[in-house]
């Protein structure tokens, strides 16, 4: 029961934990979510002002240049720049006070003294930078204007002689915050912004904010801000959520503001930061790191379009919940220990001693004692129990004697039983011994059918080659000498037809010496064949004696043996053989079986092609060794094929698929195949498309005799 308790314990305590651990980090993703919101608000605000006042500007501007006179264009011009020695032109030296005057800078090679355009265009940004730029510098460092013939009007009050300094040949427009500017580089003509770079001259971190002008769809000029990023980096450094750290970085994964590494070489960690921001859904704001353990809250910086983003770790959010869960576990753990030694007191002098009288009970009822005592006085559940506990001992006690009773009648029942499976059991064993009889009868008949065929076949052939002898011409030609005796030799010399006798003669003697060879060849088959069948006989004998020994066997030959015992039906049915027989060794193995697969994979073979047109019968008969100890007859038909799930069938003992067909061969030869320690295979592709039977055997070589 303690243990149950403590597990009830500590299953509160998890539950505890994680319902603590989800409220404290919905409460703390929302803070963050909620400081990622503000600090954004926060800190785009300088950003912000920036596009604002380049609007301001780029009205006045645009206004300046529709508006200026060309006269006092001629006239001011001169009177404020004037073209130095080094061939560039910049404000008149005298009198010119960069803290509060605008600066202006034209390289060497623009040619401002006859473009009228472009002096109004400098005139208007001098005028309209003059009005607006010193209330600007309260929070930006620089205001200027470019134009994008490489002419440049700003104040820059930190350093007033840029404008005086700068080099003849300076390219202000080769510049990073100009080329984005220009129409080919930003069609939309939107405001653009630079990265992080820190200016040489002060070493400071800036930002350099561009608004192209365009008038009547020519470029005319730039309008830039340069923003100081100092305040940000501090802010951005300093100022975060307890344990968190805050990050700023471009669209392209530039970093703007990260602590304590170098912002030009991120820590993988950061990298896989910017990358998860990166590739968030949109419209998340909140993202979970789970292999760093962190969680990052991100936003959008109006403006530049820089992320924001704060870094908490997630133990951060876990650590409370934890803390808590453990002051949870402590005090129930407390409350257990106290109920544990009540429960203790209790049990002890209610349950422990009852029990124990209950337990000296149980073990005499299971020696066969059933007089127990038990205290059946009490009014509690453990005295009910006694009391059910003796009755149940009462009827233990009548149902043992009533199972001693049944039992000596159940020994008796069983041995009657067993002698009557006795009886069946003999009556089974002699059933099977005559159905394998029968099974071996059935083999014998079938596999002597297939050669008395053969048989049959070469009786007739012989008796029509008898038949066909022309013996009566011997008798013709025995009259036709004895007419002619006493002239016999003028007879065989002038006569016209005694002069064809001897030739005749000589023709008909070659013919029936052909003839007796060819009976003589068919009756040696014959005798094979009936060989065979003795062969065959005594094969099933091999079921009622040891095996037969094996004898070397020229495989090719027991191949044509077999094709020859099968000719006569071969040729009847028209069928056509291929034979590709390899040159191979006699080999150890049972002739008359072999014999006997092959003969009936022959037989099967031609059947199956009865549905094939004659001239496309074909039968394939291959010999080869395809390892170095096994043997392989394959033999191939174009014939109906098997269906696929006949295949696992088309060896079982009686199973057909033709009608006048036994079912008798082909699992005879599965069986004679293993007895041969080898197997027979079957593959078809399906209905029309043939079948190969393949018989493998092992290769068991002659030993030659020393």
């Amino acid at each position: 029961m303690s243990g149950r308790i403590g597990l009830i314990i500590a299953l509160s305590t998890l539950v505890s934990y994680f319902h603590l651990q989800s409220t404290l980090r919905t409460e703390a993703l929302g803070r963050l979510e909620q400081h990622v919101s503000e600090r954004g608000q926060r800190e785009q605000a300088i950003f912000v002002l920036a596009e604002d006042n380049h609007a301001v500007v780029k009205k006045a501007l645009e206004e300046r240049i529709r508006t200026l006179p060309q006269e006092e264009v001629s006239a001011r011009f001169d009177s404020l720049f004037a073209r130095l020695p080094d061939g560039t032109v910049r404000n008149r030296p005298e009198g010119f006070d960069g803290t509060r005057m605008m600066g202006v800078f034209v390289p060497q090679g623009v040619n401002v003294d006859t473009d009228a355009d472009l002096r109004r265009r400098v005139l208007a940004a001098y005028d309209v930078l003059t009005g607006y730029a010193p209330a600007f510098h309260t929070r930006f460092t620089t205001t200027f204007i470019t134009l994008p013939e490489g002419v440049m009007v700003g104040y820059w009050p930190e350093n007033p002689t840029y404008f005086q300094d700068a080099a003849p040949t300076e390219s202000v427009i080769s510049q990073e915050f100009f080329p984005p500017s220009r129409p080919e580089n930003n069609p939309q003509r939107k405001t653009t912004w630079t990265g992080a770079y820190q200016e040489p001259i002060s070493r400071s971190w800036l930002t350099t904010v561009t608004t192209p002008l365009d008038l009547e769809g020519r470029h005319v000029a730039s309008i830039s801000h340069d923003v100081l990023l100092e305040e940000l980096r501090t802010r951005s450094i300093n100022d975060h959520l307890p344990g968190a750290y805050n990050l700023i970085f471009r669209e392209g994964g530039e970093l703007i503001v990260q602590p304590r590494l170098k912002e030009n070489d991120p820590s993988s960690h950061v990298q896989s930061i910017i990358e998860r921001v990166k590739s968030r859904p949109p419209g998340q704001t909140v993202l979970e790191l789970a292999e760093h353990g962190e969680y990052v809250a991100v936003g959008r910086l109006q403006g530049p379009g820089w992320y924001f983003a704060t870094v908490l770790p997630a133990r951060l959010v876990s650590e409370p919940a934890f803390q808590a869960a453990r002051y949870v576990l402590l005090l129930g753990f407390l409350s257990l220990l106290l109920e544990l030694v009540i429960m203790y007191w209790v049990l002890q002098g209610q349950i422990t001693r009852p029990l124990l009288a209950f337990t000296q009970a149980t073990d005499k009822v299971a020696d066969g004692d059933f007089q127990v005592q038990l205290d059946t006085s009490r009014g509690d559940e453990l005295g009910q129990l006694a009391r059910a506990f003796q009755l149940m001992t009462h009827q233990v006690q009548q149902r043992e004697e009533a199972l001693r009773q049944a039992n000596e009648g159940l020994e008796q029942r069983v041995e009657e039983r067993t002698r009557e499976l006795k009886e069946i059991h003999l009556q089974l064993v002699q059933t099977a011994r005559r159905a394998g009889m029968a099974e071996i009868a059935t083999n014998v008949l079938h596999n002597v059918g297939n050669v008395l065929n053969s048989v049959y076949t070469s009786a007739q052939v012989a008796k029509e080659r008898m038949t066909g002898m022309r013996l009566e011409h011997v008798g013709r030609v025995a009259g036709m000498l004895q007419e002619r005796q006493e002239d016999l030799s003028t007879f065989l010399t002038q006569d016209e037809r005694g002069k064809h006798l001897l030739p005749f003669l000589d023709k008909l003697g070659h013919n029936l010496l052909d003839e007796r060879t060819e009976v003589a060849s068919l009756l040696d088959d014959v005798g094979r064949y009936t060989e065979h069948i003795g062969d065959i006989v005594k094969v099933q004998q091999n079921y009622a004696r040891t095996p037969r020994v094996h004898e070397p066997v020229a495989l090719g030959e027991l191949v044509e043996d077999a094709l020859r015992i099968n000719s006569a039906g071969l040729a009847r049915h028209e069928v056509k053989v291929q034979k590709h027989l390899a040159p191979l060794p006699p080999v150890l193995t049972d002739k008359h079986k072999m014999l006997m697969v092959l003969v009936n994979l022959v037989s099967n073979a031609k059947y199956a092609m009865d549905g094939v047109a004659p001239a496309e019968r074909l039968l394939t008969v291959k010999l080869e060794q395809r390892a170095p100890d096994r043997l392989r007859v394959s033999i191939h038909d174009n014939g109906m094929g098997i269906a696929p799930e006949l295949l696992t069938r088309i060896f079982q003992y009686g199973f057909t698929t033709r009608e006048e067909g036994h079912g008798f061969g082909l699992h005879s030869s599965a069986l004679a195949a293993q007895e041969l320690g080898g197997s027979l295979h079957v593959h078809s592709d399906g209905p029309g498309h043939g079948a190969t039977f393949t018989l493998e055997i092992p290769y068991v070589p002659v030993l030659e005799s020393p």
